[in-house]
């Protein structure tokens, strides 16, 4: 397979198209933002670590009934996606109280949710990726009722599939953010990525941060954080 021009530039990958119009390839990168970019560094070896880790959570939701982006690694860094069309949600799923959740409820971080939250934000970097509710979605457009419905149904699945892998490992999944996008003919697909950037996890036993938090909160130790997670998902 021939990688061709670049097609997209994010803050965490960059998207390229292939000789073949139905797959993408993704090259994950070091570059460390937060707070809707506002702050930026480098995590060395961060591009490995999340290409690896989210392949590998990915291919466990593909064997257990979840549809995937994902078609082939093909390097450290690199994967091949089926093409999708990204659904403009950022989709938030919370089982502990922790971040913006904890700030705007007034929830103390690390308060067992007597109930899985369930938020979406609005893909929108100059609005700030603002909390938006299923009638803002249908009114902006942004998807049916069918298709939140079945986005909602995916992203429970999700949790419970991650949460008990996890749990396993001395893993607790505090949250996480997942995106979904749409095939050329209108299959909707868990897309983006499962990693140590977009999930909150702590150590089950200690309570120790184990995600992009380290970098966020200047905890140090980033690098070990995510090399940590590497080490008990795949063993290395």
């Amino acid at each position: 397979m021939k990688k061709l021009e670049q097609l997209y530039e994010g803050k965490a990958k960059k998207v390229f198209k292939t000789d073949d119009p139905n797959l993408y390839i993704v090259d994950y990168k070091d570059d460390a933002t937060a707070f809707n970019g506002q702050k930026k560094g480098t995590i060395e070896g961060k591009g490995i670590i999340n290409n690896r880790v989210s392949n590998h959570l990915m291919k466990m939701l593909e064997k257990n009934g979840i549809p995937t982006h994902l078609v082939e690694e093909i390097s450290d860094r690199e994967t091949v996606v089926k093409k999708v069309t990204i659904i403009p949600l950022e989709v938030i799923i919370r089982n502990i109280a922790a971040g913006s959740l904890s700030k705007r409820l007034g929830l103390e971080e690390g308060t067992k949710l007597k109930h899985t939250v369930l938020e979406y934000c609005y893909k929108d970097d100059a609005l700030g990726d603002p909390l938006v509710n299923d009638y803002h979605i249908y009114a902006m457009g942004i998807a049916t009722k069918e298709e939140l419905d079945l986005i909602a149904e995916y992203s429970f699945k999700i949790n419970k599939l991650l949460s008990d892998y996890l749990k396993d490992l001395n893993i607790e999944l505090i949250d996480y953010k997942i995106e979904f996008g749409k095939t050329p003919d209108g299959t909707i697909i868990l897309a983006d990525e499962i990693s140590p950037d977009t999930c909150r996890f702590w150590d089950s036993n200690t309570g120790e941060k184990l995600d992009k938090d380290r970098f966020r909160r200047d905890l140090g130790n980033v690098e070990g954080a995510y090399h940590e997670i590497m080490k008990r998902l795949l063993g290395e």
